[in-house]
């Protein structure tokens, strides 16, 4: 399994999600209830990062059209979004967040 350090846990708030690109790929990465999550940041229904969407109850808000996500999950809870986001498995190391990006053969 290959991980990458993506930032530190401080950079991270419940309020404030962190954006990232790794190999290409854009994710948003989260942390409620001393729980790390890591998602596709980009909303499926028009490009908007989620991570500037509005983050309530374990949620967050596409900022352009209100679609919603369960963060934990990936779930789209509300359209007009057609489907779930990509979630990426995520560890904590010496306060560093890290995530698994790609999948192994």
């Amino acid at each position: 399994m290959s991980w990458t350090t993506v930032c530190k846990t401080d950079q991270v708030q419940e309020d404030f999600p962190y954006s990232a690109k790794i190999d290409g790929k854009e994710i948003g990465v989260y942390v409620l209830d001393g729980d790390y999550y890591a998602l596709e940041d980009v909303c499926p229904h028009a490009y908007a990062l989620l991570s500037q969407g509005f983050v309530e109850d374990g949620q967050v808000e596409c900022p352009l059209h209100e679609a919603t996500f369960d963060i934990r999950t990936g779930k789209c809870l509300r359209e007009p979004a057609d489907r779930d986001l990509h979630v990426y498995p995520v560890r904590i190391i010496d306060n560093e967040v890290q995530l698994q990006t790609s999948e192994e053969s």
